[in-house]
């Protein structure tokens, strides 16, 4: 690895005001486990590193909102988000898929905020989130911002938060009683390893018929993203076998599959329309 500076900002305001917005090399890290892999293979380099670890208060723990739905600390380890009272009961979607998130050891350092910024299409929670209406509050020395969980990842290791942003926290809204969730993992090797596909589905029905639908894809493609044509097709339609298949399809359709060493495009693509019909089935 090359030299570079670490410095330990105490408080929110020192550390935004070491980034810089005309370099990328330099960064912001909380728990470190992906950033540190790419620095020993020598795909970052940075200049300087500002590590977050000192920060304390609102930025870490799950807390109520007073008009509902949660507000999550950016530095909440994953650990502590699977171990979450609220978040089971708010979004037990999240707490099911946290399980096999990584091993134990990497969800006990990584953070909510690091999983999201690293950008990484494979990781499991940006779908999900993106179903439950998610947003996303990044500060800088100009002020703070949202945004829409749909709109984060751009592409393959590219989010929209600028160089000079780290995330505060994210906010999951309250969700509808008669919402049907579920997030359905697929790997190729071990039941913890990075997916091969990750669905999300979320949808509500009304006298036998879906009202409304979210679903979203990860893994797959080269970033985590909703699958409108899918949803438009269940929009309307009964919550059966039949209207499943018929979204899965359009999913399948619709992506533009990523080859990586966990399967081909084609495949992909099938295991795509596979999984999507089964996360819309088990959310029943």
């Amino acid at each position: 690895m090359n030299r570079f500076e670490l410095v330990e900002p105490a408080t929110l305001d020192e550390a935004v005001a070491l980034l810089d917005p005309d370099d990328s090399a330099v960064r912001a890290v909380a728990g470190a486990t992906a950033l540190i892999l790419m620095m020993k293979a020598r795909l970052f380099r940075p200049s300087r590193l500002v590590s977050l670890r000192r920060l304390q208060g609102t930025l870490r723990g799950v807390h109520d909102e007073p008009a509902g739905g949660l507000r999550i600390g950016a530095l909440t380890t994953l650990t502590d988000l699977e171990r979450s009272d609220r978040v089971r009961a708010a979004a037990p979607v999240v707490s099911r898929a946290l399980r096999t998130l990584s091993n134990v050891r990497v969800r006990n350092v990584a953070t909510l905020g690091g999983h999201l910024a690293h950008g990484d299409p494979h990781m499991d929670l940006p779908p999900i989130l993106m179903t439950l209406g998610a947003r996303v509050r990044v500060v800088s020395r100009r002020g703070d911002r949202w945004i829409e969980m749909q709109d984060l990842v751009r592409g393959y290791y590219v989010t929209s938060i600028a160089n000079d942003e780290l995330i505060a926290d994210v906010h999951l809204p309250a969700q509808p009683a008669d919402a049907h969730t579920w997030y359905e993992k697929f790997t190729a090797l071990s039941a913890d390893d990075w997916p091969t596909v990750g669905v999300a589905v979320w949808y509500r029905t009304g006298a036998g018929r879906i009202t409304d639908a979210r679903l979203a894809v990860g893994a797959a493609t080269e970033r985590p993203m909703r699958l409108a044509a899918a949803e438009a097709s269940l929009i309307g339609a009964a919550a059966d076998p039949a209207s499943f298949a018929r979204a899965a399809d359009a999913a399948a359709d619709a992506i533009e599959p990523l080859a990586d060493i966990r399967g081909s495009a084609a495949y992909k693509r099938e295991m795509v329309r596979v999984h999507v019909r089964r996360a819309l089935d088990k959310g029943r």
